[in-house]
């Protein structure tokens, strides 16, 4: 598949000496959801604002779909559709007529029918003619989808989509943006509901502190980083791990209540049992048991953790 976004040495450093961006190497594939997580801070909507051209890179170089985004600004802005955390609009406005403009703003030919099956696939046909002050927070974030959708762009840039948005809602916008891949759009994402991108995304990027921590395909990473979670409860409490157990990984939970058996979670060997007859060995009476593989939201929290321990050493 190739790359409809080229990152290559990108760089951010401000005038108060604050580097936002640590010489970030990426490459964006044509058609795919990418997920870029972080915390606050991290760096998400910098490197956004520079392939969107609103804000300049020190250093670096960005292509999208093979132009320079500083050379070349309006060939890729064309190609580009932002929609931003902040709810920028026009609150005297009418939802027909910001998205309209919009479109025109792009110099792309009037389309009226492509502009109503915009509306009605974000659910705000029957909110056309409406001022926008007169909308909801989650109508308001619709708007913003349809205005960054008006000029048919190749690429498509969520920040913090459904931030505010009700559930209902939030399906809708991921039912979209299915059908928008289906039809060949690139799209990049940042989320906080980290949910969504495990459930979205075909390949995920963790940024913190600047710096791109991982790139990978979201199930290539969930074999590579992910554990499992065998958890036996016990009989009686224990305070502490019995000898005879204590090559294996095991913790006490639940005030001892709980025997937790951390392992790989792509191993091929059915770790229950075996667990069971070391404790049927060891004289540990038990009640139950049960399993939980680790979730996307697990293996972002690890490796920010990872990199935020990393990033202290070096300073130190």
């Amino acid at each position: 598949m190739s790359s409809i976004i080229s990152i290559s040495g990108l760089g951010k450093a401000y005038a108060s000496g604050h580097i936002a961006l640590h010489s970030i190497d990426l490459d964006i594939r044509e058609g795919e959801i990418f997920a870029l997580l972080g915390p606050n801070g991290a760096g998400k909507t910098t490197l956004i604002s520079i392939i969107c051209g609103l804000v300049t890179p020190t250093s670096g170089q960005v292509l999208v779909g093979g132009h320079d985004i500083v050379r070349d600004y309006k060939a890729t802005r064309r190609q580009i559709g932002l929609v931003p955390q902040e709810l920028h609009t026009d609150a005297f406005e009418r939802v027909i007529d910001t998205v309209r403009f919009s479109r025109g703003l792009f110099g792309k030919a009037s389309d009226p029918a492509k502009l109503e099956q915009i509306l009605r696939d974000l659910s705000l046909w029957d909110k056309r003619n409406s001022m926008i002050m007169e909308l909801s927070g989650g109508m308001k974030r619709r708007v913003m989808i349809a205005k960054a959708l008006a000029h048919e762009p190749r690429i498509l840039f969520l920040d913090e989509p459904t931030a505010g948005v009700d559930v209902e809602l939030r399906k809708d916008m991921w039912n979209l943006v299915r059908s928008l891949r289906k039809s060949g759009v690139t799209i990049i994402l940042t989320t906080h509901y980290i949910e969504e991108a495990e459930e979205m995304a075909d390949r995920v990027g963790v940024i913190n502190n600047g710096r791109l921590v991982i790139v990978e395909d979201k199930d290539a990473l969930m074999r590579k980083l992910g554990t499992k979670t065998l958890t036996v409860h016990l009989r009686e409490p224990m305070t502490h791990i019995p000898s005879t157990l204590e090559h294996l990984n095991l913790t006490l939970a639940r005030e001892g209540r709980d025997l937790a058996y951390l392992y790989d979670a792509n191993s091929s060997e059915d770790m229950g049992p075996a667990l069971l007859r070391q404790l049927d060995a060891s004289g540990i009476a038990y009640s139950d048991m049960s399993t939980r593989q680790s979730s996307l939201e697990d293996i972002f929290v690890g490796l920010v953790h990872a990199g935020e321990i990393s990033e202290t050493e070096a300073q130190g």
